[in-house]
């Protein structure tokens, strides 16, 4: 539905009151803010220290401090240039993370305004079009369902190589010239930029949705696991998201570096085309040429405010929990003490029905209602350990010490092991040696047997198992899924065993 001029013109009353980047640029020192915290950022690749900042700010205002316009005080620019950048970390132009300062979404688009101002970065209507017409190609070729087409499509594409291939093949390498190379060079400096724009949104996107999880917290009013889907629900909302898509598919690509690499690599060798510096000015080449290491640092960054939202909800989960239980405790002790209220002596109170079963045990010394009050543990002394020695008889030791004892004889078994192996004279399997050599400890027995394999070299097919089934002292049978190997003993003999 179209807006009417009323709803438009709300809508731009709202921002103008509300967003970062319109109120900067309609504040009385919005040129010297901007320039003073552009000049930093160019200048920094891991955000400015807060410090650099007011000095640098505080330099800026006191070289405008004679002209009116700006209503500067010459005699406190370091306390105004204070109070004006704690204004903008309020309004999140600009957040502060360990004493250091980083751009946001909005003062990227307040900048890009006013550089949009100055038609020399603009990229040429040629090339834009050429975009948009390559564009709607590709867009076309992929909506159409029809097999026909889309085959047509691909043999062009295929003609168009081929033609290519030939033309190369035959030393006639068509180059861009200079003018098509300048237009391609601010075309991928404009992607390049929005790319970063694109990661500001998200960490923006990001802490708002870690605030209001924050406040929903604080206040109480939701419980664990509406946090818990609030976070899941919030993540999956931001990552639907155009810029959110753009974020994950750098993600996997960060998972494969020689896909990362080989950017890095195309970038060095287009920095260094003589036309580029006709296309973009130094402060452009420099970001141009740091792009892959900025945008790694741009999704750590939305990692680390990811990151921060599940460790407050794990936080949350844990001292949740424990407030929750001290919460029931208390609950049942009001509860209970409205029951110590009942006059328990008289028979009729006793009779009536009540909605709750019994659930007191039989201690007949204590009251009844005694016996359901939720107690605190007021006393911390817990005690000293006794650690006397007090002496004992070998018959009152349990089975089970003894049992601790029958453990496996790793020499005895590989001696067995070899003399099995060179009775047999061949080599032999895992399942085979099992029933020439029926092992008494089952798990630790295959696994020697197997590393006797690695240690001598013997190749182990992971690929091909073996079952082994076994019958305990209990009667009871046991299934082993094992690789494939063959121990041989002219393979083992002369190994010497650490033990």
């Amino acid at each position: 539905m179209e807006e009417s001029a009323q709803q438009r013109s709300e809508r731009y009353v709202s921002a103008r009151s509300q967003h970062p980047a319109w109120l900067l640029l309609a504040s009385r020192r919005a040129p010297l803010v901007l320039g003073c915290l552009r000049t930093l950022f160019e200048r920094a690749h891991d955000g400015i220290p807060m410090e650099d900042a007011l000095q640098a700010l505080s330099e800026m205002l006191a070289a405008y401090a004679s002209q009116e316009l700006y209503e500067i005080d010459p005699d406190a620019t370091h306390l105004q240039a204070g109070r004006e950048l704690r204004e903008w970390i309020k309004r999140r132009l600009v957040v502060e993370r360990e004493g250091r300062i980083y751009a946001t979404d909005a003062l990227e688009s307040a900048i890009q305004f006013v550089d949009s101002l100055d038609s020399r970065i603009m990229t040429s209507t040629a090339s834009r079009l050429s975009v948009v017409q390559r564009e709607i190609e590709n867009l076309e070729t992929g909506l159409n369902p029809s097999p026909t087409g889309r085959i047509a499509s691909l043999r062009r594409r295929i003609q168009d190589l081929e033609h290519e291939l030939a033309q190369v093949e035959a030393g006639n390498v068509i180059v861009l010239d200079e003018a098509q190379g300048i237009e391609g060079i601010r075309e991928v400096y404009n992607l390049a930029t929005s790319l970063r724009a694109d990661f500001r949104r998200v960490e923006d996107s990001w802490r708002e949705a870690d605030r209001a999880l924050r406040h929903s917290i604080i206040s109480e009013q939701s419980h664990r696991g509406e946090i818990v889907d609030r976070l899941l629900d919030g993540q999956d909302a931001l990552l639907n998201t155009p810029e959110g898509r753009v974020f994950e598919s750098f993600q996997q690509q960060l998972r494969q570096s020689a896909e990362l690499e080989t950017m890095r690599e195309r970038l060095r060798t287009i920095l260094r085309h003589p036309a580029v510096p006709k296309a973009l000015n130094r402060p452009q080449q420099r970001e141009l040429r740091w792009l892959a290491l900025r945008l790694v640092r741009e999704s750590q960054a939305v990692l680390q405010a990811r990151a921060r939202s599940e460790r407050d909800v794990r936080g949350f989960m844990k001292t949740g929990l424990a407030a929750e239980h001290h919460r029931v405790g208390q609950l049942l002790n009001d509860f209970f003490n409205l029951a110590l209220r009942v006059d328990w002596q008289r028979q009729s109170e006793r009779r009536k029905p009540a909605c709750l079963p019994p659930v007191g045990v039989a201690i007949t010394g204590i009251p009844a209602i005694e016996r359901l009050r939720f107690k605190t543990l007021d006393d911390d002394d817990t005690g000293e350990l006794d650690l006397s020695l007090k002496p004992a008889g070998l018959e009152q030791i349990d089975d089970d010490f003894w049992d601790a004892f029958d453990g496996l004889d790793r020499e005895a078994l590989i001696q067995d092991t070899l003399a099995v192996l060179a009775e047999q004279g061949r080599p032999v399997s895992l399942g085979e040696l099992a029933s020439l050599l029926p092992p008494a400890h089952d798990l630790e027995t295959f696994a020697l047997w197997l590393a006797m394999a690695r240690e001598a070299g013997i190749e182990v097919l992971k690929e091909e198992r073996q079952l082994v089934e076994l019958v305990d002292e209990d009667e009871q049978r046991w299934r082993f899924n094992l690789p494939y190997v063959g121990l041989d003993h002219e393979a083992l003999k002369d190994i010497d065993w650490e033990l």
